[in-house]
């Protein structure tokens, strides 16, 4: 009889944490929640996160309060998600750059990141991508992905170009264009998509990756669009080609946005999570908020995000180790 009690005792405490994570999940949320964006503001992952935090918020009945912590290659906004608590009051905004770019860098030798993607986060949903395209200032005097990589041979080492900081996916995306094309190019890193965007409209730098906050000052003539980043053409630009078209061949970047938040939240909270972004990110969801720029709204679940993630790992770990790209 004893040990009976005993073994009811034990399965009981085993039960308590499992208790509290479904007592807190069905109170939650029950305060408001911070939305962490590793970009400053006015950007397109900003402008992305701006549109989700407010449903969400509407759809949750607590404020989700956007928090930009820009900076060193996004590792600023990452590192303080990472170091929240586990309960469900902070969500990060996750992308191909701040969770495995830089993880790829520091698996070939470059700086140790102060989180790990897999360990430290929970993946939700996704949330957006939109295209890369590759504009040049007007007074560069090419208008044609040949004849950029025709004008860069013959000045070799004088086009610069943007990007949202060393080891972004900009930076990575120009690197393995140069390396294809076997042409010299000029890094100029900053700390926002917005401000490298400002600085190559301005003419302070000659080229960028850019997304589609670009296509504005293309339609009032200050840069040329010269092609898009994916394998298909945008239904914004039908008459610019793809990089590949244009011949760099296999070349393919596309920019992704997703939801993630700590490891260790419960599974509940996770689940609550991803059915409202499902919800918000429906077909035909309206698109107030994000109509200016190219975006596409696609939800998935926690484990087809996770799966993106590795399989990016995978392939721009092999895209640096064949191009010969080196970590700085």
């Amino acid at each position: 009889m004893q040990a009976t009690r005993k073994a009811v005792v034990l399965a009981l405490c085993g039960a308590l944490p499992w208790l509290a994570a479904t007592a807190q999940a069905q109170t939650y949320p029950a305060k408001p929640i911070r939305y962490i964006v590793p970009f400053a503001p006015s950007g397109t992952g900003d402008v992305c996160a701006r549109y989700h935090a407010q449903r969400l918020q509407e759809r949750m009945g607590q404020p989700v309060v956007i928090d930009n912590r820009a900076g060193a290659n996004q590792t600023i906004g990452i590192e303080l998600a990472a170091k929240s608590a586990p309960d469900g009051y902070t969500l990060l905004q996750g992308t191909l750059s701040g969770l495995v770019l830089n993880t790829v860098f520091t698996s070939m030798g470059g700086k140790q990141l102060p989180y790990d993607p897999v360990r430290d986060f929970t993946p939700v949903s996704m949330v957006c991508t939109t295209p890369f395209y590759l504009a040049v200032h007007s007074s560069v005097p090419v208008r044609s992905v040949q004849e950029l990589v025709a004008y860069a041979k013959a000045n070799p080492g004088k086009l610069t170009y943007s990007s949202n900081g060393v080891g972004s996916t900009q930076h990575l995306g120009m690197e393995l264009f140069a390396n294809k094309m076997g042409i010299k190019l000029l890094h100029v890193p900053y700390k926002s998509g917005a401000q490298s965007t400002l600085d190559m409209v301005s003419g302070v730098v000659h080229l960028l990756l850019a997304g589609s906050l670009v296509l504005p000052h293309a339609k009032a003539g200050k840069v040329r669009v010269l092609a898009t980043g994916g394998m298909k053409r945008t239904a914004a630009t039908p008459d610019v080609p793809t990089m590949h078209e244009s011949g760099v061949t296999g070349f393919d970047l596309t920019a992704w946005f997703g939801l993630v938040t700590n490891a260790g939240v419960p599974r509940p909270i996770i689940d609550r999570l991803h059915r409202e972004t499902a919800a918000i990110l429906r077909p035909g969801a309206p698109r107030e908020g994000i109509k200016n720029i190219d975006v596409e709204l696609t939800s998935s679940t926690p484990e087809q995000f996770a799966q993106l993630i590795g399989t990016e790992f995978q392939t721009w770990t092999k895209v640096m180790r064949e191009s010969g790209i080196k970590p700085q």
